[in-house]
Formats: structure tokens, C-alpha cells, sequence
């Protein structure tokens, strides 16, 4: 199930908020765990019994962790540590990478080795990290002690966030773990973030793809600079607003059930750098691979040289997490070079470029790495650049139709990924605030129905980020 479906806001949403409110206080827990397994479970059973296997697997593991910390056994809680880490590791590799793998051995060798037929579990790159930071805060004594199993559960299951994030660390949604329900204001304002985020996906995202996915499909040879361009836009904002989209609907059930989730995205497209860009573009993973992975290894502590290893590491591992393919691991290198240019060779003629240059340039890089991400395969996306940069080229009547359908879609897009809209909301209400309320209801009631059509023929609805 995905938050876009039909079913899921009519009505697995409504009955999951109805079932929380009317248990008693001691159930309100185990009432959500089990609307969480329900979601897991939609799409495949499968699915939930190999995610309850991880979750019985790693909390019971911390246990023995922590137990053994409290008894001074420090070989011993390493060695329990250190085994976790590699088999949750081994289980997100199985299902993620070991075709990539055994397909690249077999190229290399001429020969055919075995796949894995299996599914690659819902959400397993997002709960394995949850798991993991969980593992790394006992150990280090970050959390004070693992918990109730419900608790533990609750906190890697719990739906919103399960799919596709955010990643969240115990510790902060340990504090949340309300026995009640949310106020009602909290609850008011997780359906306005909700359905602003279901607006973001089905009406925008949606739309762009419909866009994108013809031009994706063309040979880059036969395109010209013009199309190039509208299917690149065309993602970048698409990969945009549906994952900001997913994320505003996370964040809204999460305060509906009292819950308030790390922010994901905050107008990415107005960074002006690309450091700048990974702390507004879901800044969730980069804040756990900068707690578990940079700041371990020394961070900048330890001189530039040491500084610019460990930066390679983290996005050497943020473009493997994307994905098993070449275009994934050249992605995160790609944006690694350009952090640590930015970090030591520009760090001095950065600030003194004009922060609309700043903002430009930033935006092209990304836009670029976008490149990679979208194509099968790394001589296709190298073609698809190349396209995007040939006048000799420049436009066909492809071009021109896409164009004319394209441009006031990615002017709106353009438009939604600023604070424009918002300043002038916050504006309007604070003029006119009776009108305010009306206008804002006439805006939802539209968007709802407009909504609900787009889920009603179901095209192009699957979250991206679902993928990886």
C-alpha cells in the first residue's frame, strides 16, 4: 500500500486514526503497530515476516549489548556489536545488491552465477538505517537503555515513515511514544501537511511525469538540446515534489498520532552550494550518515587529507544506499568531488559570487547528477549531457510540442519549490484572515477532488524513492 492509493486515505488512514482514539491508553501502542503491520503487509506478506525477523533480530541484539556494557564485558559487546552491524548489512545487501554483484563477477569471468529471485522488501533501506543507528546509540550509550519490545517495534514499523523514510533516531521519537492522542491543533495541522503533501505527488509529480517519461524513453542520440532539457527539468522537479510530497504526507500522519517527524526538505532548489543542497534535500540521511558514518571516522578533525577520505566514504556509501547500479556509485562520487572542491579549492571565491550565480550553479550540478540517476546506464546518461550541451542540436518539432505542453508545468513547478506561495499565504491570512479560512477551504476541497480523480486512473503513482 502507498499513501497515494485510493484505499489508503478513504480508508485505511481514517480507520487506523478511529482504531488509536478509541482504545484505551495501554492499547494505543499495540493498536499502531498493528495498522503498521497491516501496511507492511498489503502488498506482501512476505514483506512484514522478513521485516518482524529484522526488528526481533536487532532488538534483541541490543539487548544483549546493552546488558553486557552494564556488566563492563567490553570484548564481548563489541563482538555482539559488530556482528549485528555486519548481518543487518548482509541482509540489506542480499536483497539489494547481490545481483549487481553476481551479474558484474559473471560479465567479468564469462560465466553465470545464481540470482536472487526474491523481492527486495518495502522500505528495507530505510528500516535496516533505523536499525543500525539504534545498534550504534546503544553501543555507545547514546540511548539509556533499549526499551519496551513495543516501543522498539513501534519505532521501526510505525507506517508514515516506514516506506520511504524520514530516518529517524530512537532516542528522538522515543520521547513521542504518546499513550494519547494529539491535540486537536496537531491534528488540524497534520491533515493540512498531508494533503498538501498528496497535492505535491498526484497533481504535480504525476503530472511532470507524464512529461518525463516519453522523452526517458527516447534514444539520447535522436533528441535534441531543447527535449534534453525539458525531460531533465522535468525530473528534477518531478523527483521532487514527489518525494517532498511523500514526506509532507509522512510528516502530517506522524502529528496526527502525536508524532512529530524530522523535516525532510526545506526549497532544496534555492541552495547555494551543493553542501548548501544536501542539508535541505533529505536531510535526514545525510544527519545519519554524518552521526554514523562521517563523524566516526574523524570528520574534519583530522587534517584535509583525512577530512577529504572520509568525505569519499560517505558519498561513495550514499551513492551505493541509492542503488545497485554503475550510474548510483558515479552519482555519489560525482556530488562527493564537488563538496570537497567547494570545501578547499572554492571555499575563499565562493561567497564573493553573487548568490544568484551561487544558486544557478548549484542547481545546474544537481541537475546534472539528476542525469545519472534517471538513466539505465552510464554511457546512456554521458549521451543524455552530451545532448544537453549540443547547438548543433538545438531543436526539432519534438521539441516544440514538448515545450508548449512542458513550460507552464514547470513554471508552476518552478514557483511550488520557493517560499512564494507560503510568504504569500502567510501574507493573505494575516490581512485577511476571515477570507483567509474560506479561500484555504475552497483550496483544499479543490485539491482533493482534483486528487482523487488523478488516484482514480492510477497513472505514474508509484514514490520514486520507493526504489531505493
Amino acid at each position: 500500500m502507498q499513501f497515494n492509493d485510493l484505499l489508503f486515505p478513504l480508508v485505511f488512514l481514517p480507520l487506523s486514526v478511529l482504531l488509536f482514539r478509541l482504545v484505551p491508553a495501554a492499547f494505543k501502542k499495540p493498536a499502531l503497530v498493528l495498522c503498521s503491520c497491516l501496511f507492511i503487509a498489503w502488498g506482501s506478506p512476505q514483506d512484514l515476516l522478513l521485516t518482524l525477523l529484522s526488528v526481533v533480530f536487532n532488538y534483541i541484539s541490543a539487548r544483549e549489548l546493552y546488558a553486557l556494557r552494564r556488566q563492563g564485558e567490553e570484548k564481548k559487546a563489541k563482538a555482539v556489536f559488530l556482528s549485528a552491524v555486519i548481518a543487518d548489512l548482509l541482509f540489506l545487501g542480499y536483497f539489494k545488491y547481490f545481483n549487481f554483484v553476481t551479474s558484474n563477477l559473471g560479465a567479468l569471468f564469462k560465466t553465470a552465477l545464481v540470482k536472487n529471485t526474491l523481492a527486495v522488501p518495502m522500505g528495507i533501506s530505510f528500516f535496516t538505517f533505523s536499525e543500525l543507528s539504534f545498534l550504534f546509540d546503544v553501543y555507545r550509550e547514546r540511548v539509556a537503555a533499549p526499551g519496551k519490545p513495543m516501543d522498539f517495534a513501534l519505532y521501526v514499523l510505525f507506517f508514515p515513515k516506514f516506506g520511504s523514510g524520514p530516518i529517524m533516531q530512537y532516542k528522538d521519537m522515543e520521547e513521542q511514544l504518546l499513550s494519547r492522542p494529539a491535540p486537536r491543533l496537531k491534528t488540524e495541522t497534520g491533515v493540512r501537511v498531508f494533503l498538501a503533501g498528496l497535492f505535491k505527488k498526484v497533481l504535480l509529480a504525476n503530472t511532470l511525469g507524464a512529461v518525463f517519461t516519453p522523452i526517458s524513453s527516447m534514444d539520447p542520440a535522436s533528441m535534441s538540446m531543447v527535449t534534453a532539457w525539458i525531460g531533465a527539468l522535468s525530473y528534477a522537479f518531478m523527483l521532487y515534489y514527489d518525494f517532498s510530497g511523500y514526506s509532507d504526507m509522512a510528516l502530517g500522519i506522524g502529528k496526527i498520532f502525536g508524532v512529530d517527524l524530522p523535516v525532510n526538505f526545506r526549497y532544496p532548489y534555492l541552495s547555494d552550494s551543493v553542501s548548501d543542497f544536501w542539508r535541505r534535500w533529505h536531510a535526514s540521511l545525510g544527519a545519519w550518515f554524518r552521526d554514523y558514518v562521517y563523524i566516526p571516522l574523524g570528520g574534519s578533525r583530522g587534517g584535509d587529507l583525512k577530512t577529504v577520505r572520509n568525505l569519499t566514504v560517505v558519498w561513495l556509501l550514499t551513492g551505493i544506499w541509492h542503488g545497485a547500479n554503475w550510474t548510483f556509485l558515479i552519482w555519489g562520487v560525482f556530488h562527493g568531488a564537488v563538496i570537497v572542491l567547494e570545501k578547499f579549492v572554492l571555499k575563499n571565491a565562493l561567497p564573493r559570487i553573487p548568490l544568484p550565480l551561487r544558486r544557478a550553479g548549484t542547481f545546474l550540478a544537481v541537475l546534472a547528477g539528476w542525469v545519472f540517476f534517471f538513466s539505465p546506464g552510464v554511457g546512456p546518461a554521458f549521451s543524455y549531457l552530451g545532448r544537453m550541451v549540443s547547438v548543433a542540436h538545438f531543436t526539432d518539432r519534438t521539441a516544440g510540442y514538448y515545450l508548449l505542453t512542458a513550460l507552464p508545468l514547470l513554471i508552476v513547478s518552478v514557483i511550488g519549490a520557493s517560499p512564494v506561495v507560503r510568504n504569500a499565504a502567510v501574507a493573505l491570512k494575516r490581512s485577511h484572515k476571515k477570507w483567509f479560512f474560506v479561500a484555504e477551504a475552497a483550496v483544499f476541497a479543490l485539491g482533493l477532488g482534483l486528487s482523487i480523480a488523478g488516484m482514480l486512473s492510477d497513472t505514474y503513482s508509484s514514490f520514486l524513492y520507493a526504489q531505493f
